[in-house]
């Protein structure tokens, strides 16, 4: 079958590294310790895949800076305690192998910040296999369309030729804002409910199915 993508873009947590668990005990932790009111499981993890500030903004709006800079430091403490034990996803070591073997661009578009983001490729022996990154740390915040705008510069890629694949409402909009085609997943953070009005192309319930997908279609 004829190739349709020339750049497949991941997301990171949720999509790739199965992290939400973790990330949303980090910010419910976080929370408590720095005495700011008490988050639920489900508020936190609808957050996942906005930046640091971003998330902070859209749970505590009208808390000071001082406390937003408390809660961010002490959610990095949480986070950072426990990053080096975060698995990615069954199957998706082989399957970036496999999908960069057959010649696709490969880039990841996430909310992470870049130290986090390099430790994770580190982790995961999977930065040789990624033309290029960007994080929050250098483009806005999903869905800011600026990450996806910029890796489709950099590696030469139309719009149209280019496919984002996310776990949450933030990256299919940031898709749909860039004029990208997505795919969505629900074994990470979000239902479909939250972002099928975005109109991904597919919709996967595990990585296998997606991986399958890719393979034979993308």
């Amino acid at each position: 079958m004829t190739k349709q993508f020339d750049l497949i873009v991941w997301d990171w947590d949720g999509t790739l590294a199965d992290s939400t668990g973790m990330i949303t005990d980090a910010l419910l932790k976080a929370a408590v310790q720095v005495g700011l009111p008490a988050l639920t499981p489900q508020a936190a993890s609808n957050i996942i895949g906005l930046g640091l500030r971003e998330s902070i903004q859209s749970l505590y709006g009208d808390i000071s800076a001082d406390q937003a800079q408390a809660l961010a430091t002490q959610y990095t403490t949480n986070y950072y305690a426990s990053e080096s034990e975060i698995p990615l996803f069954v199957g998706a070591t082989e399957t970036i192998k496999t999908l960069n073997k057959r010649g696709f661009k490969l880039a990841v578009a996430t909310g992470k910040g870049r130290r986090g983001l390099n430790l994770a490729l580190e982790h995961s022996g999977l930065a040789r296999y990624f033309h290029s990154t960007r994080t929050v740390d250098e483009c806005f915040s999903k869905p800011h369309p600026q990450m996806l705008d910029e890796l489709m510069e950099y590696l030469v890629v139309m719009p149209e030729r280019t496919l984002m694949i996310g776990d949450t409402s933030y990256d299919l909009q940031m898709a749909k804002n860039a004029g990208v085609r997505s795919v969505g997943v629900t074994y990470g953070a979000q239902s479909a409910e939250q972002w099928q009005h975005l109109s991904p192309v597919q919709q996967f319930s595990d990585f296998t199915s997606l991986s399958a997908w890719l393979l034979e279609y993308a």
